[in-house]
């Protein structure tokens, strides 16, 4: 059977360029832009770049890309998907704050929006980190509700890494200050988002168990 007009037509159209291909820029970041498989791709890239010589203080000293992949994937999970800023954001939570990444960088590549929420999680690393702890404490109520999300999904990963793979010279006191400190973080958290205070307070009880064990 002879192909129909329509699917010669189709046929004999040019096939659209690769991503490596020429073209202009502004094209090329709309198209990303409004790509979230593809914009989530290039961010794993660029955390995984980012932070290539960082590894957890763990026993198991996993690379640092794994936590950031984690609080990504309790992102998306706890959002069914529906919200890529929130997820892209989240794997690079910690750009700004443990990585040479400029604001302008970040904004550049993956937008003002996402750029102005890393911002928003990181801390003053300029600040004692005593000091640091405190402001985590007493500003997260006042943040946005996509930048709580972030603080809950980070607390949880981290806690849960405690459980898992703790640092070989933490003592017990030492966790379950962190343990404890992560709770009062989390408490100017609650009311954003079911499914991350669940996943927290379910790994924060396990942690309390087994220090007090």
């Amino acid at each position: 059977m002879g192909a129909s007009a329509d699917a010669l037509a189709a046929i004999q159209q040019p096939l659209p360029r690769p991503p490596g291909s020429r073209q202009s820029a502004g094209r090329c970041e709309e198209r990303v832009k409004e790509n979230h498989v593809l914009q989530f791709a290039r961010a794993l890239d660029f955390a995984a770049r980012k932070h290539i010589h960082q590894r957890r203080k763990g026993d198991l000293a996993e690379p640092y890309i794994n936590h950031l992949s984690d609080v990504a994937w309790r992102l998306a999970e706890a959002t069914n998907g529906e919200d890529a800023t929130l997820v892209i954001a989240g794997l690079l939570h910690d750009t700004l704050e443990d990585t040479d990444t400029t604001f302008d960088e970040l904004s550049k590549e993956f937008g003002r929006e996402v750029a102005e929420l890393v911002a928003e999680v990181s801390d003053d690393k300029t600040l004692a980190k005593a000091e640091r702890k405190r402001r985590q404490v007493a500003e997260t109520p006042g943040k946005s509700l996509r930048a709580k999300m972030i603080k809950l999904a980070d607390k949880t990963s981290n806690l849960n890494s405690l459980l898992v793979s703790p640092p070989r010279d933490w003592s017990v006191g030492r966790k379950r200050d962190y343990f404890e400190w992560a709770q009062k973080v989390v408490d100017g958290c609650r009311g954003v988002n079911f499914p991350l205070e669940e996943a927290f307070d379910r790994t924060w009880q396990q942690g309390m168990q087994n220090l007090r064990s």
